[in-house]
């Protein structure tokens, strides 16, 4: 509670200066005045006397409607929360001998999942005999990489870890998809 209350600024009463730099509630500044003639000046007004700067010779405070001023913080601070994106890493299991209809699926799920702007984890299982063609396992990975070239980039290279082999990969940011898709259309043109 005492932390809470140290990044409070004083108000009022509970500024016990002797002398202030006032600023108005329009923002221009008032010049030096005894602190309480500064807080007779702001009730006069209707308004609270905030200490802004308190470390400052002679410290700062200013005219303001506290109550509306901390409102008004409370509302930005919940709009920076609001839009504010969580990444997600999501997982996608191969083995290394997948059928081309399980492949395909897969890849379509690793596509939403690119498209929702998460991380995908891709991941090849090795079991028994398996074990001895991890190049079969990274033919799938490298093949996938280049299926969704377009629309992801590799940020983790894949690599062997016990009896599974990893790679991450991670949607292009939004500029890079607008390029590509300009190129894309330029190949159409040339074709034509």
């Amino acid at each position: 509670m005492s932390a809470i209350a140290a990044q409070e600024p004083r108000l009022n009463e509970q500024i016990t200066v002797r002398e202030c730099r006032l600023i108005g509630y329009d923002g221009n500044q008032m010049g030096i005045y005894p602190t309480v003639q500064a807080r007779r000046i702001a009730e006069d007004e209707g308004y609270d006397l905030v200490e802004i700067a308190p470390n400052a010779d002679p410290p700062v405070c200013r005219i303001m409607d506290y109550g509306k001023y901390k409102y008004d913080q409370a509302i930005k601070a919940k709009q920076a929360r609001k839009n504010q994106s969580k990444i997600e890493t999501k997982e996608m299991k191969f083995r290394p001998k997948i059928d081309v209809g399980d492949y395909n699926t897969k890849k379509k799920h690793v596509l939403r999942f690119l498209d929702a702007g998460n991380k995908v984890k891709i991941t090849i299982m090795f079991r028994g005999r398996e074990m001895s063609h991890p190049d079969q396992g990274l033919s799938i990975l490298e093949k996938l990489a280049d299926d969704l070239k377009d629309v992801a980039v590799i940020e983790s290279a894949p690599k062997m870890e016990g009896r599974n082999m990893h790679m991450l990969i991670a949607p292009l940011p939004a500029s890079a998809k607008k390029k590509n898709k300009a190129e894309s259309k330029d190949d159409e043109g040339k074709d034509e």
